[in-house]
């Protein structure tokens, strides 16, 4: 059941290794799938949430956008995937999010600025460097802006991966075959403590979707601890409906068999009446 995270820049030739590496290993890709998904549970277009994550999106579009449910059902979407196996992840954060299962590989691809330049004037069939440059420049500052705000990691910092590859001196093949030896390495050989580990983020990553997917506790942020089906939750919340709603809406998560409420109700949470802001 080989899981591989893959982070990647616009050019990097990111996605014609995960493809090779999908066929190879007889696996599957995730990547564009995770942007339709989104957008149903936020009840909006597949296209906002690619402009957004692109930096396309314009000033008034990401004021209106919903940044922190985009975050909560990418990372549900990722780690449910992972969890069910066989599967190469490409972006969406899943390099990051995947870095503590012990038996995931987080590799980044990545080229040379100007090599990309020439790939990206190529796809468009166009000799306009000028707009290649700036396409380029947008997606890397929409990535490092992204990975920085939704984590607190620097998107460039290699002690994030366990293997960085050059496309600019490595052909496809070649990436493929160091990846497919890494994966081999008894170090990232899935046991059941590191599949239960990722089972118990996934069952988390479930939990807090379906809080921010429902009335009663879509402003709650709490944390949320998950193993065996058991789900721990413990911060504040405004008030005893909210505490009691957050346990019910937990308890109805396929996969949860119990819930341990640790929540504390926020004192004089009368003087609040409104919500978070």
């Amino acid at each position: 059941m080989p899981v591989i995270a893959l982070t990647q820049g616009m050019g990097s030739l990111a996605q014609d290794i995960a493809d090779q590496l999908a066929k190879e290993l007889q696996i599957k890709t995730l990547q564009t799938e995770v942007a339709q998904h989104v957008a149903e549970k936020m009840h909006v277009s597949k296209s906002l949430i690619s402009r957004v994550r692109s930096g396309h999106a314009g000033p008034i579009e990401r004021l209106k956008t919903d940044h922190s449910s985009i975050a909560i059902y990418t990372a549900e979407d990722v780690l449910d995937t992972a969890a069910r196996g066989d599967v190469v992840l490409r972006g969406w954060g899943a390099s990051v999010l995947l870095r503590p299962v012990p038996h995931v590989p987080c590799i980044r691809i990545m080229r040379p600025f100007a090599k990309r330049v020439q790939w990206l004037m190529a796809e468009l069939d166009t000799d306009d460097i000028e707009l290649a440059e700036a396409e380029i420049r947008r997606s890397d500052h929409a990535n490092s802006s992204r990975m920085h705000q939704q984590f607190g990691v620097d998107w460039g910092d290699p002690v994030l991966y366990d293997m960085v590859l050059n496309t600019d001196r490595l052909s496809v093949d070649t990436c493929v075959s160091q990846i497919k030896t890494l994966v081999a390495r008894p170090e990232f050989a899935r046991t059941e403590a590191s599949q239960a580990l990722l089972e118990g983020m996934a069952l988390s990553a479930h939990v807090r979707a379906a809080l921010r997917g429902h009335d009663e506790t879509h402003g709650v942020d709490v944390t949320i601890n998950a193993g065996g089906g058991r789900v721990a939750l413990t911060g504040i919340v405004l008030n005893a409906a909210e505490h009691a709603a957050a346990e019910a809406v937990a308890a109805a998560v396929p996969g949860v068999v119990s819930v341990d409420n640790r929540l504390r109700v926020m004192a004089r949470s009368r003087l609040f009446p409104a919500a978070r802001e």
